[in-house]
């Protein structure tokens, strides 16, 4: 019997919450250090791996992926002893990929081979912009040209390599963008991850806009021709979306983010790490404790470092539907069926064709290129129409 999971594959997603800085925009779980204790962190994440593998064996492994913070600040021998352990606990797919997350600060991007050497398949470089003067204005430490720089030193060592960058920012005209992003696209990488900059609660950049204070950033009708030219350009290049923000050359896809993407199961290991894990056939959320020191001392003193909740069959099947239509391959409306035993409305399906913002045939489910720019709208519409 095949498990809902198995339809995306198994993976680990291991958090690592340091910076050197934090930027005013982000909203993730990261933390500035001074000091980081990294065989105390190697063996925490030893430790819940180790757990976690009698939970979750026997079964294969497809990809690794440790996020941040900034994890390209872990020293190659921790990343090495992570992946060995990997190993040795789980069957791992021949044709495993790991990604690394990394800045390209010239400190860092020296350290880009002997990742390769640990065991790291696929580096996720956080370009962010190609522009000097608003790398400053996101709090970025690096400059274009060492930004270039690692971009070129990982594409001599890696064979996919991916780079970040953001659009929408304060003052930024559809001339601009158009040039940084024909640029990025002439370093030759295989992977674009293309994010319009979002202003959120609990950040520098937050606070300045509540106060008036985050001038030129574009209004809705400006960032959807920003999010149209994005897509032609890419295309014109052959990296075209197979996931709202994400393009790639054919055989490039982030096959860790499709895990998440397609609905199947995996770990999160670390500080705020989010999971996905079936087990006794029920899926089941986790989280890990947000704080650093808190979850570092839980896990040293075995005690409870993540909550487990249960995640109902309907709530199941709408985070399939959330996750799966963001890419271009859609959703299995059979699977939906079969996860929580309720259908989509077939007329809300047909409202939605009509106006031509999705397509359905062959059992799936997909939202066109019409339909992404209000794919949040879509979701909501078919996510609360079970029947």
């Amino acid at each position: 019997m095949i498990n809902d999971w198995q339809n995306g594959g198994f993976g680990i997603y291991l958090h690592w919450p340091f910076c050197e800085s934090k930027c005013p925009y982000c909203d993730f779980n990261s933390h500035v250090a001074q000091e980081i204790d990294q065989e105390a962190w190697l063996q925490a994440y030893l430790k819940c791996l180790d757990e976690a593998a009698i939970k979750t064996s026997p079964r294969l492994l497809n990809t690794v992926f440790f996020g941040g913070g900034t994890p390209s600040l872990m020293s190659p021998k921790l990343v090495s002893e992570i992946m060995n352990r990997i190993k040795s606990i789980w069957t791992v797919s021949n044709d495993l990929e790991v990604t690394l997350e990394a800045n390209p600060s010239s400190f860092e991007a020296n350290k880009f081979k002997e990742y390769y050497e640990a065991g790291i398949s696929r580096l996720s470089v956080g370009v962010q912009a190609l522009n000097d003067k608003d790398l400053k204005r996101l709090g970025r430490l690096h400059s274009v040209n060492e930004a270039i720089n690692a971009v070129e030193i990982s594409n001599s060592i890696f064979n996919d390599t991916s780079l970040d960058l953001i659009y929408a920012r304060q003052n930024q005209t559809i001339d601009d963008w158009s040039a940084e992003l024909k640029r990025a696209l002439e370093l030759e990488t295989s992977h674009l991850s293309l994010y319009q900059l979002t202003i959120e609660d609990g950040t520098p950049f937050g606070s300045l806009s509540k106060k008036g204070k985050l001038k030129g950033l574009p209004v809705d009708d400006q960032a959807a021709n920003l999010y149209e030219v994005t897509q032609e350009i890419c295309n014109k290049f052959n990296l075209p979306a197979y996931e709202i923000s994400n393009h790639s050359k054919p055989g490039s896809e982030s096959r860790h983010n499709l895990v998440y993407w397609r609905y199947g199961d995996y770990l999160g290991v670390g500080p705020g790490a989010h999971g996905r894990i079936t087990i006794d056939d029920k899926k089941l959320a986790t989280v890990g404790k947000h704080d650093p020191r808190e979850w570092l001392s839980a896990v040293k003193n075995s005690r409870n470092y993540e909550t487990i909740t249960p995640i109902s069959s309907v709530n199941q099947a709408k985070e399939y539907m959330v996750m799966g239509l963001r890419i271009s391959e859609g959703i299995s409306l059979s699977r939906v069926k079969k996860i929580c035993d309720h259908k989509i409305d077939e007329n809300n399906i047909e409202y939605l064709t009509d106006l031509g913002l999705v397509t359905v045939g062959d059992d799936r489910l997909s939202v066109n290129s019409s339909g992404r720019i209000i794919l949040n709208q879509i979701i909501n519409k078919l996510s609360d129409t079970f029947y």
